[in-house]
């Protein structure tokens, strides 16, 4: 879950796919539907890649909890369900209904579970990032892992940086999985890897942009490189007699109203 520069996808699907852990073993079924649970940009480029492997496929394209509650069990019984980059926390009734799975690409490493995890690498100070592609369940990114790409962090890299390169990352393996995403009624295979580490939320973001009187300067200056871009509409905030004032960052321009 994260807010990328979505624009790297189409440019990402003409980059020759890199070297990544995935195994698999093939056999052409009879999946006609999908459930594409994605952004508005991406979903054309998505959906092409997947009915190029499939043209008979009926592509369902979501954005919202609503939009998933509001497909019939007819067609739930007979898809397979796919969340690139999403935020959305599928329940775990549709989950149970679909015919064929449900995948999520999550755009950060088995061991950066959880919201908007590049905004906590750089918060944490990693050295090593990625993308992971898993199975989804009830519970939010702790599904059986089907493939993951790492990477190292480039020195002062941004979260909206590290954000860009994992969504690069996702879509090599969107494309190399799409062919068997689109044609293989069966599970995909995975891989002996687990989560870890801690689990990023939006009440764990929310609270870290809360600023003690008492705080550090080092870790005053980790939080606002970590949570001071200010795009996911919450910045850091202090609270003094009663008044709260956030932190701007003074390389974003702001409108004179």
């Amino acid at each position: 879950m994260l807010s990328p520069t979505r624009r790297s996808l189409r440019l990402a699907f003409l980059i020759d796919a890199r070297p990544f852990n995935v195994h698999s073993s093939a056999r052409l079924g009879m999946l006609d539907n999908i459930i594409l649970l994605s952004g508005p940009v991406e979903e054309s480029a998505l959906a092409g890649a997947l009915r190029a492997h499939n043209p008979r496929l009926e592509i369902h394209p979501v954005k919202s909890l609503a939009d998933l509650e509001a497909i019939g069990s007819e067609v739930l019984r007979q898809a397979r369900l796919i969340g690139f980059v999403t935020p959305v926390v599928v329940p775990a009734q549709i989950l149970n209904s679909l015919g064929y799975g449900a995948y999520n690409f999550h755009p950060g490493p088995p061991h950066y579970p959880g919201w908007v995890p590049a905004h906590f690498a750089v918060y944490d100070k990693a050295t090593i990032f990625g993308a992971t592609v898993h199975v989804m369940i009830e519970q939010v990114d702790a599904g059986p892992i089907v493939a993951t790409k790492l990477f190292p962090t480039p020195q002062n890299a941004t979260a909206l940086a590290l954000e860009g390169l994992a969504f690069v990352e996702l879509a090599r393996m969107f494309w190399k999985l799409a062919k068997l995403l689109a044609t293989q009624c069966e599970p995909l295979q995975t891989l002996p890897i687990q989560w870890s580490g801690r689990k990023s939320s939006r009440r764990l973001y929310t609270a870290l942009c809360e600023i003690s009187l008492e705080i550090s300067k080092a870790e005053l200056d980790r939080r606002i490189e970590a949570f001071g871009s200010g795009q996911l509409g919450t910045a850091p905030t202090i609270t003094l007699h009663g008044h709260k004032f956030c932190y701007v960052d003074s390389n974003v321009k702001t409108q004179n109203v």
